[in-house]
């Protein structure tokens, strides 16, 4: 009875929001683009005729920090087309004064971090699926997917594909020419509508400017705040929407904690992707043997917490239009997660083949199937995996989408023949994007026929200017087995017998942002506010287990550095004994903890030769104390080269004998950008609660569009005596037909 009152008190600010007008920037902001009667050279200089006939975009609007008003530093924008490519020209005017972090392509946090120019589009016109093109001030391009989760668009940068770019810099403006094949995009043929905005990142200034006006509590790139782009035709659906991806590898690699491996085993391999557009909107992707060898290296972490950590997927296959499989349960409980398939306890299991179709079927009905299959290695059974789902546009915005997961055994095995999970949510989203919430129901599958497999609740959040809030609650049933999902506290180990034990729980987290924006040019803050979100967990028979409650202050500053103070307070009830330390001490016992602890984090203006941040936290844990320790620091010479170390120190002591221990966590960064087509990525990491020690070398040259050639070099190292655990080189080439 008392989860039910919660469930009520949950669902009264849901239903007390109101819907709000907004989203029509589509009919206020219209772009008439004409195809070209001149061909387009790109080569970042406007040539004669080459575009005075095409009409220009010159208003651009604060975004950020601020959302009202017209740009200081404004932006000029003309479009067209021709039988192949959709052209884009930007002239970006400043100071002459402008940041450029990197060379290299598809670098996140490099791009954001540089002065650029994006175009975002959505082709279908739904406002649930699209694209961006970027490129900074030095060249350095990004390419990704847009995706919708709740009613925010997200950016993926692992999508792929084919389009090119040139970039000139002048005293008082740089200028950027884009072109886009039409084979690049997915869109409903004839269709004379398109959804786009354009987004300039101003980082002397701190600042994003963007075509269309809205409010700064969505991102640029938002979907529901785009503009149209009025075509005087319609495209026809792209020709040569048949590509194939070739790669070759030749590998040494050796085990040395295999002490029948004498010598490094030497390999060659064949294999690659085919791309296939069965209709404008709709794409089949097919891979056979693919290699993952060119992936980042996993960045090592710190846990210390009584559940698994995730690290997030790294393989291009598993992430281009991942978003129609993952986008399902909440931040705690996900029904699908990509890496759980091809890896196993950490070690790689070699696919045979995969495919996945994605796309829309109709402007409303966008759909994800895909299966893969990996082969046997010793004692892990050959599996087959099918996942199927569905997002269905009903009302203005809102979806009703629905997941079904398999995973089979395709060769004998003791374990698990089959594991299954279907699922099924409604996605409601205002008009103005300002409210949604998430209702949905889960359940799996097993030989065993177990009884509450059952996953169900809502998750939401309701976003205006200054005040942000928001609201999950998870019911988890004992036996909710995800195999292919995300679901940490599911499992519970018991140190002492060794033994791990499913138990439901019903998590409630409400959560509240308040803002203050600064208006005075004066002041050194772009704005400051308090946040605070509470995590309650409960036990399947409604009885009290874990709280966390938490408080913090936010403070962003105009020179883009950022403080957050925060103030926490956990209770638990600990069923299990537990070894935090590890299995040298002896786990703390079953009972009632409570610890209160304050932390403090900053990160300096991003802008500066060097830049820094720190990360400090202090205070009780469980029977004892922890003291938490990151300073990470980055030297950049711009644009070439950027050197950063970071050290994560963690000192826990326990009391009594249940453990003490300063675990040491050093990572270091090196990465030179020698042109926009080559580049070298170096980490080194020391982890001693991991015991490894290791060493990722990675050199990138994109020789043609689309088409590279790696060099890797991995190895691993204990921390004890740094003995050898393996060692690999990869060469590896790739090639865009």
């Amino acid at each position: 009875m008392k989860t039910v009152w919660i469930i009520i008190f949950i669902l009264i600010p849901i239903l007390s929001f109101s819907q709000n007008g907004g989203g029509n920037t589509r009919s206020l902001y219209k772009y008439h683009i004409k195809k070209t009667t001149n061909p387009i050279t790109l080569d970042a200089a406007i040539g004669e005729n080459e575009w005075n006939h095409h009409t220009p975009i010159t208003n651009f609007y604060n975004h950020w920090p601020n959302d009202s008003g017209q740009a200081q530093n404004q932006t000029e924008v003309k479009m067209t087309y021709d039988s192949q490519n959709l052209y884009i020209l930007a002239k970006c005017y400043d100071n002459g004064e402008r940041i450029v972090q990197s060379l290299a392509r598809d670098r996140d946090e490099d791009y954001w971090g540089s002065d650029n120019f994006s175009v975002a589009l959505d082709p279908v016109n739904t406002k649930q699926s699209g694209f961006m093109f970027g490129v900074t001030a030095g060249g350095a391009e990004i390419e990704g997917s847009l995706t919708i989760e709740g009613s925010l668009t997200w950016l993926s940068e692992n999508w792929d594909n084919k389009w090119a770019s040139k970039t000139a810099q002048f005293s008082d403006y740089w200028l950027t020419e884009i072109a886009i094949p039409f084979k690049t995009l997915r869109y409903n043929a004839n269709q004379q509508t398109w959804g786009i905005n354009f987004i300039r990142g101003d980082k002397q200034n701190n600042a994003y400017t963007t075509w269309t006006q809205f409010p700064v509590n969505f991102n640029g790139i938002s979907m529901n705040y785009m503009g149209s782009l009025e075509w005087d035709q319609s495209p026809e659906k792209a020709k040569g929407v048949f590509i194939l991806n070739p790669y070759v590898t030749s590998s040494s690699v050796r085990d040395y904690e295999n002490e029948d491996e004498n010598e490094a085993q030497l390999k060659n391999d064949l294999g690659g992707e085919v791309k296939i557009a069965l209709t404008s909107s709709l794409n089949l992707d097919l891979t056979l043997f693919p290699d993952f060898s060119n992936a980042d290296v996993d960045e090592q972490v710190t846990n210390i917490t009584r559940f698994n950590i995730f690290l997030p997927e790294q393989r291009n296959f598993f992430l281009e239009n991942n978003d129609i499989f993952s986008n399902f349960g909440t931040y705690d409980v996900k029904p699908f997660f990509s890496r759980r398939i091809g890896i196993i306890e950490g070690d790689a299991i070699p696919i045979d083949f995969g495919g996945r179709l994605t796309g829309n079927i109709s402007p409303n009905l966008r759909i994800g199937v895909m299966n893969v299959q990996t082969r046997q290695i010793g004692e892990y059974a050959a599996q087959n995996y099918s996942v199927g789902a569905f997002q269905q546009k009903v009302l203005k915005r809102s979806i009703i989408k629905g997941i079904f997961i398999n995973r089979q055994a395709t060769s004998t095995t003791t374990e698990l023949e089959y594991s299954r999970n279907a699922g099924l949510e409604f996605s409601y989203v205002s008009e103005s994007g300002k409210l949604n919430t998430t209702f949905l129901y889960h359940t799996s599958l097993t030989p065993e026929n177990y009884k509450d497999t059952h996953f169900y609740g809502f998750d939401g959040y309701y976003s205006s200017k200054r005040l942000r809030t928001g609201w999950t609650l998870n019911v988890v049933g004992d036996n909710y087995i995800t195999e292919l999902g995300i679901n940490p506290r599911l499992e519970n180990y018991n140190a002492e017998t060794e033994e791990t034990v499913r138990l439901g729980y019903t998590l409630i987290n409400p959560w509240l942002r308040y803002l203050t924006f600064t208006k005075d040019e004066d002041k050194k803050l772009n704005y400051h506010g308090l946040r605070t979100w509470h995590n309650l967990y409960l036990n399947s028979d409604g009885t009290f287990n874990e709280s966390q409650n938490n408080a913090g202050y936010d403070f962003e500053y105009k020179n883009t550095a950022r403080m957050i103070l925060l103030a926490r307070y956990r209770k638990v009830d600990l069923l299990f004994p537990t070894s935090l330390l590890g299995d040298d001490y002896t786990p703390i016992p079953v009972g009632d903890y409570s610890f209160v602890w304050s932390e403090l984090r900053y990160s300096s203006d991003v802008r500066k030769t060097f830049v820094w941040n720190t990360n400090v936290n202090y205070g009780q844990f469980f029977n004892g104390t922890r003291l938490g320790t990151m300073i990470e620091g980055s030297l950049r010479f711009r644009p070439w080269g950027s050197f950063g170390i970071t050290y994560d120190f963690n000192d826990v002591s326990l009391a009594e004998n249940y453990g003490k221990d300063k675990i040491h966590l050093v990572r270091f960064n090196g990465d030179v950008s020698f042109s926009n087509k080559l580049s070298w990525r170096n980490v080194v990491q020391y982890n001693t609660q991991g015991d490894n020690f290791s060493i990722f070398s990675r050199l990138q040259w994109r020789y043609s569009p689309m088409s590279d050639i790696f060099l890797i070099f991995n190895e691993n190292h204990d921390t004890t005596g740094l003995g050898i655990k393996n060692r690999s080189i990869v060469l590896k080439a790739t090639y865009w037909l």
